[in-house]
C-alpha cells in the first residue's frame, strides 16, 4: 500500500503543472477571447436594439406624419366642398334674383298690354258706338225719308 500512496503521490506531484497551465489556460482564455468577445456582443446587441428602436420611432414619426398629413387633406378637401358650396349657393341665388326679375318685367309688360288693349277696346268700342249711332241715324233718315214714288 505504501507503494501506491508513494505512486499516487508522484501522480500528484506530476499533474501540478497541468493542473497550473490549465489554470493558465483559463485565465488566458477569459483575458484574450471570453471579456472581448462578451464586449463585441454586447456592443452588437446593443447597436441592434438601438436600430430596432430607431426603426419604430421612425415608424412612429411616419405614422404621425401620415396622419397629419390625412388630417390636412380632410380640411382641405371641406375646404374646397364650403367653396363649391357657397358657389353652389351665389350662383343659385343669382339664378334666383334673375328669374324674379324676369317675371317682373313680364308682370309689367302683360300689365302693360293689357293697359293697351283696354284702350284699344275702349277706343274701338267709341269707335263702333259712334259709327253705330251714325248708322242708326242714317237708317231712320232713310226710313223716315219721304219717298219720292209714292208721292
Amino acid at each position: 500500500m505504501d507503494e501506491t500512496l508513494r505512486q499516487l503521490g508522484e501522480l500528484l506531484l506530476g499533474a501540478v503543472p497541468t493542473v497550473i497551465l490549465l489554470a493558465l489556460l483559463c485565465w488566458l482564455y477569459t483575458a484574450i477571447v471570453h471579456k472581448p468577445l462578451g464586449l463585441v456582443l454586447q456592443q452588437r446587441r446593443n447597436k441592434t436594439e438601438g436600430a430596432i428602436e430607431k426603426s419604430r420611432a421612425d415608424i412612429a414619426a411616419a405614422e404621425a406624419r401620415t396622419a397629419e398629413y390625412e388630417q390636412r387633406l380632410r380640411e382641405a378637401r371641406a375646404t374646397v366642398f364650403r367653396a363649391q358650396e357657397a358657389r353652389r349657393k351665389a350662383a343659385l341665388e343669382a339664378r334666383t334674383a334673375a328669374v324674379n326679375s324676369a317675371r317682373a318685367n313680364a308682370q309689367t309688360q302683360v300689365e302693360a298690354a293689357k293697359g293697351e288693349i283696354q284702350k284699344e277696346t275702349d277706343a274701338a268700342q267709341r269707335g263702333l258706338q259712334a259709327e253705330a249711332q251714325s248708322l242708326a241715324i242714317e237708317i231712320m233718315r232713310r226710313v223716315l225719308q219721304p219717298t219720292g214714288v209714292a208721292r
